[in-house]
């Protein structure tokens, strides 16, 4: 024997296997993010084009700033329509690399083609979902409030020389858009991925996540932590946290339940993690070949997560005693 540990085949086809479902769940943020510029750059170019056409037919009067004005947002236009080309251009990259991570996410055998099928539906299924909430979310909130800013921004500079009285509530009410926009892309960019996963870890960024999530359901939210919290691996943190955000989100939505507490446990080679709510609860195994028919993309979403984490999800319910969604990861117990 040489002293030199060989890697097995099937050793091999685990890590890129793992490799390939890191690179995936990479690709499906980009996109995401890229779909999400496109949306917002596309709801503020039809905005200046509403803008330009009301400003065509006032430029006889509006004298030399008119034309300065108009000149602006023009170069606005043209300066939304080059994101939206760009974020669209990235995003049918990040499709094209998708669908090609997923033809080999499989290993080849009996039902392999059929599961990288099955697998590739449900994938952009989610992604698709995921692309058109974010697209949704972008021009009923920021977008919205930049063009109202635009608006408002125009009216301080006709009534600033005339009624300086006007002109200070109005800047009043630009400074209060400005806020709530400010708040909006924050919540937004939190979606797409919370900066404190990243820079604190998951525990920090559920107690954020819960206290913000009662703010704004009226659910009361509790955390509790079992172990020396600590940070866990990157892709780790990821998955735990998507999957809490989700069994909550399906909470509020579903349940009618009061109370949702999450648990996080942290052990030295195991990590679980566990949404239990007080609310009417279902028929598991039902609700789970309804899912399997329609494609219920809460459960895919969460499957899919576990299983890029190579973790176990289990959920319980009993009809009229709540619902808990639990989920199992082992690590090496190293952190980022």
């Amino acid at each position: 024997m040489n002293g030199t540990a060989e890697t097995s085949p099937a050793a091999s086809s685990v890590g890129l296997r793992a490799a390939v479902a890191r690179c995936i769940a990479d690709l499906q943020q980009s996109l995401t993010h890229h779909r999400g510029v496109m949306a917002a750059a596309e709801a503020e170019r039809v905005a200046l084009v509403g803008q330009l056409r009301d400003w065509d037919r006032t430029a006889a009067t509006a004298g030399p700033s008119g034309a300065r004005a108009m000149e602006a947002m023009r170069a606005r236009l043209a300066a939304a329509e080059q994101r939206a080309y760009d974020a669209g251009a990235a995003a049918e990259d990040c499709e094209r690399a998708l669908a090609d991570l997923t033809d080999i996410r499989e290993e080849p055998g009996e039902s392999g083609v059929q599961q990288r099928q099955v697998g590739s539906r449900e994938l952009f299924q989610i992604v698709e979902e995921e692309r058109m909430r974010i697209a949704r979310d972008m021009h009923d909130g920021p977008a919205q409030l930049l063009a109202n800013l635009v608006l408002k921004a125009e009216i301080v500079e006709r009534v600033l020389d005339l009624d300086r009285t006007t002109a200070m509530a109005e800047l009043a009410d630009f400074k209060a858009i400005v806020r709530v926009a400010l708040d909006e892309t924050r919540k937004l960019i939190f979606d797409l991925r919370p900066m404190t996963l990243d820079d604190l870890g998951l525990v920090p960024t559920l107690r954020k996540f819960i206290v913000d999530f009662e703010q704004q359901s009226g659910i009361q939210g509790r955390l509790n932590v079992v172990g020396a919290e600590r940070r866990l691996p990157r892709e780790m943190e990821g998955v735990l946290f998507r999957i809490v955000q989700e069994a909550m989100t399906n909470a509020r939505k579903h349940s009618g339940a009061t109370t949702i507490d999450v648990t996080v446990m942290v052990g030295p080679q195991r990590v679980v993690a566990s949404v239990r709510d007080n609310g009417r609860g279902f028929d598991v195994a039902a609700m789970e070949a309804r899912a399997e028919r329609t494609h219920h993309l809460g459960l895919v979403s969460m499957r899919e997560r576990a299983g890029l984490g190579n973790g176990v999800l289990d959920i319980t319910s009993v009809p009229g005693h709540g619902t808990q969604v639990r989920v199992s990861i082992d690590h090496d117990g190293e952190g980022v």
